[in-house]
């Protein structure tokens, strides 16, 4: 504000006129002068994004949306209804790097990161159309966020600034594949969000062909990174960990799990695989998930399952982007 010629206070105002109230036009900063809405709607944008496509479950409250960024780009967020909970899945990249062949991202070449305002406004536009407003977010979508790191947590600020969206720390939760360079750095800097990190296997032959950034970071490397994060911030962490048929189901990966896991303060989510046409991999019998679950339910620490929603319109990140494409 004050490059531009304006009194530091107009600062909070704009902030939140854009971020707590959600605004898409100027014109709508009643508090602000004609002539300074003129001097902003000149050099400046409040929309990064615009809907291209919205799909709606016909199983649960799933709702999926299709975003055109500015550039003609693609990307995707998921809207989820559980009880009082309603959690929004934000994309921090268009593609992803990492490319893991069991998620439809994968097949997507990496374009580019993502502006902190075009992840925020993912969440703003989907609010804005909603009749439940957004109680949580999980940056889990299109992308891998500490690798758009600076913008992820910026973002992630923003949504839960108590000028913004005043969203809980406790209730916004980032997610990695396991860039452990940077676990370290969100571990140092004391981040109040929570981390949830994909494990996917139970060895790193296993995980190298499931997460190959495995490669470049071992099991080994990834538990203790974990394991600095719990005692650097006194924070559990959730370990994802997606079940795929005749791959990671066996009982001795259940024991594997349970024998990785056990040192560090955490949380294991088993999450079933979510099938679609992308991919080849299948999702567990429930006699098979029954028998994993209940070797792993012997653990030490906190295990949930959970069923993927939308399955019906293909919720999985990636899938509505990839379907569009080859339309």
């Amino acid at each position: 504000m004050q490059e531009i010629g304006e009194k530091p206070f107009r600062a909070k105002q704009l902030f939140q006129w854009m971020y707590q109230k959600g605004v898409r036009s100027f014109d709508e900063m009643s508090s602000l002068s004609k002539n300074f809405r003129e001097k902003l709607s000149k050099g400046c944008i409040l929309t990064t994004i615009k809907e291209k496509k919205i799909v709606k479950s016909g199983l649960d409250k799933t709702i999926k949306y299709l975003f055109e960024l500015n550039d003609g780009n693609l990307i995707e967020s998921v809207y989820m209804i559980e009880g009082k909970r309603v959690t929004v899945c934000l994309s921090t990249q268009v593609g992803c790097p990492i490319r893991c062949p069991h998620c439809a991202t994968g097949l997507m070449k990496f374009k580019r990161n993502l502006t902190t305002g075009e992840i925020v406004d993912q969440l703003l536009w989907i609010n804005s159309n909603s009749k439940m407003p957004i109680t949580n977010v999980v940056f889990m979508g299109m992308g891998e966020p500490f690798l758009n790191y600076e913008n992820t947590i910026n973002a992630a600020n923003i949504l839960n600034s108590e000028c913004g969206q005043e969203i809980s720390a406790r209730k916004i939760t980032i997610s990695t594949c396991g860039i452990t360079t940077a676990m370290y750095r969100y571990a140092e800097e004391k981040h109040k969000f929570k981390l949830a990190i994909s494990l996917n296997g139970t060895t790193d032959d296993q995980r190298n062909q499931l997460v190959p950034i495995n490669k470049k970071y071992s099991i080994k490397e990834l538990l203790e990174a974990s394991l600095f994060y719990t005692r650097k911030s006194h924070k559990k962490v959730t370990f994802e960990y997606i079940l795929i048929a005749d791959f990671n189901d066996s009982h001795s990966d259940a024991r594997r799990l349970v024998k990785l896991l056990s040192p560090i303060p955490c949380k294991l989510n088993i999450i079933p695989f979510n099938e679609n046409r992308h991919v080849t991999y299948k999702c567990p019998s429930e006699e098979t998930l029954e028998k994993f679950i209940k070797e792993v339910y012997r653990a030490p620490f906190i295990v949930t399952v959970r069923r993927s929603k939308g399955v019906d319109i293909a919720a999985a990140c990636g899938q509505l982007y990839t379907d569009e494409i080859h339309s």
